[in-house]
């Protein structure tokens, strides 16, 4: 008798606020299927910050940057992230890490979680270098001052960023 190698689906799990997602986070959107079969993008609902978009907005985003890849799941989500990890099935969580001074806080939270969720994985991934300096913040304020984002995100969240600050050329 032998043992037949069912193929085990290898899910992955990528948490942020997204406020706005970017090609930076698209990047490693993409990238994560070197070694995942499904992504599921977790939208936070982190009531620490103050978010220029609504949660559902933000998932808008996300969708509209992924398109229709059946790969990828996405979702909001509170609590604790291990908890989501365990409802999705996900073994590994994804964090992008864009400099150095990101290492320790990540780091710290990966122990955190590793502590609550010993078989939950994370995997640290540097962005590709076309987009290591964008987070949502910097994009963000480059945009509420009126300056052009359209290097730096999808063309519908640069629409909606116009939009947010009052501007209509986007």
């Amino acid at each position: 008798m032998s043992i037949s190698s069912a193929s085990v689906e290898r899910i992955a799990l990528y948490a942020g606020s997204f406020d706005p997602v970017t090609h930076g986070h698209e990047d490693l959107i993409q990238r994560t299927f070197t070694f995942a079969d499904r992504l599921v993008v977790a939208v936070a609902n982190n009531v620490a910050k103050q978010p220029l978009f609504t949660v559902d907005e933000r998932i808008a985003f996300v969708r509209a940057v992924t398109g229709n890849d059946p790969r990828v799941e996405i979702r909001a989500f509170d609590g604790l992230l291990v908890d989501f990890a365990r409802d999705v099935g996900a073994c590994v969580n994804v964090r992008g890490l864009r400099a150095v001074s990101d290492f320790e806080y990540e780091f710290q939270m990966a122990l955190m979680n590793r502590h609550l969720h010993p078989s939950l994985e994370t995997v640290f991934m540097a962005p590709s270098l076309d987009t290591t300096y964008i987070s949502s913040s910097m994009v963000r304020e480059v945009a509420r001052f009126g300056g052009d984002v359209s290097q730096l995100v999808h063309p519908i969240v640069a629409r909606a960023l116009a939009e947010r600050f009052g501007r209509r050329d986007a």
